[in-house]
């Protein structure tokens, strides 16, 4: 029973902080990061393919990502896909490669982003907390049939407890490193 309700903590909770890296990845920092053009799905032949699978992506500088398709048809495609996929960046191409040039943040712009990291952080802790609550019930409702004890019981909400504030202290981890990300220059 124990260590089944403490693992399933641990997965669900997981599961939490995987979501927060995902949600604070699509976040823009005024750096160029391949995650930006990521969610992107192009015209392949009549197939909606991921950006990833008909191009390198690459960061050369701070401020670009360049893509460079492995077919040189497929140049239209993509900057077609950038566009439509509405992620407010301009791609320009040569023939060979497509560019993105990522504009520079105004300080008002990167609080903003800092206010909604915060709350997907906040979210993220929600989740957290939720999962905590849920496998403290099914150790309550075991207690009450009887197939632990009420010292056990004590013992299982403690380490649930001790996971959780572990769990919460990696999303802040995460929230400062993607503030300081944010606000840097």
């Amino acid at each position: 029973m124990s260590k089944a309700v403490i693992d399933l903590f641990i997965v669900n909770a997981d599961k939490a902080l995987t979501s927060l890296k995902n949600e604070l990845a699509k976040v823009r920092t005024g750096r160029a990061s391949t995650s930006l053009v990521e969610p992107v799905m192009v015209d392949y032949y009549g197939t909606p393919t991921a950006l990833t699978q008909v191009a390198n992506v690459t960061t050369p500088d701070a401020r670009t990502i360049q893509i460079a398709p492995w077919e040189n048809s497929m140049i239209a495609a993509i900057e077609k896909s950038i566009h439509a996929a509405n992620l407010g960046l301009t791609p320009q191409s040569d023939g060979k490669v497509v560019r993105i040039s990522v504009p520079a943040m105004t300080e008002e712009r990167r609080k903003e982003m800092v206010k909604l990291v915060k709350k997907i952080g906040e979210d993220a802790k929600v989740a957290i907390r939720n999962v905590r609550r849920e496998q403290n019930e099914e150790i309550k409702k075991a207690e009450k049939g009887k197939s632990i004890t009420e010292d056990e019981s004590k013992k299982f909400q403690e380490q649930i407890q001790k996971k959780t504030d572990e769990k919460v202290a990696d999303v802040d981890k995460l929230i400062t490193s993607k503030e300081k990300e944010i606000m840097t220059i």
